[in-house]
């Protein structure tokens, strides 16, 4: 019976891990398919995001997101449009907010 327990308590162990490992992996996905055309190199034009693209905005982890930011990341994703984009959707970033390195600027330098 211990045996049945301690291999009970790995199993629970192991779904913990694993869920927190892909944490925000679905709301990643869904901002590459939503957003990414609105967020992404060159930084002009910034365009309107769309209905869908703000849905994601509204119910993403965007802590988690951001702590995924890396400078690879940052080659592509433009961090002046996510922050455009974040406002449109009426989530916006606050001032000083660190996205990956990005620091959000304050309010009058976007």
């Amino acid at each position: 019976m211990p045996m049945a327990k301690l291999l009970g308590l790995f199993l629970v162990l192991a779904i913990a891990v694993g869920a927190t490992a892909d944490e925000c992996e679905g709301d990643r996905q869904d901002m590459i398919r939503e957003c990414k055309k609105y967020s992404t190199f060159p930084a002009e034009p910034k365009i309107p995001p769309s209905e869908a693209c703000c849905a994601v905005w509204q119910k993403a982890n965007i802590p988690c997101l951001c702590s995924k930011v890396t400078k690879e990341k940052e080659k592509i994703w433009c961090m002046e449009k996510v922050v455009y984009v974040a406002k449109q959707c009426n989530r916006p970033f606050q001032p000083g907010y660190k996205c990956g390195s990005y620091t959000v600027p304050p309010l009058g330098g976007q």
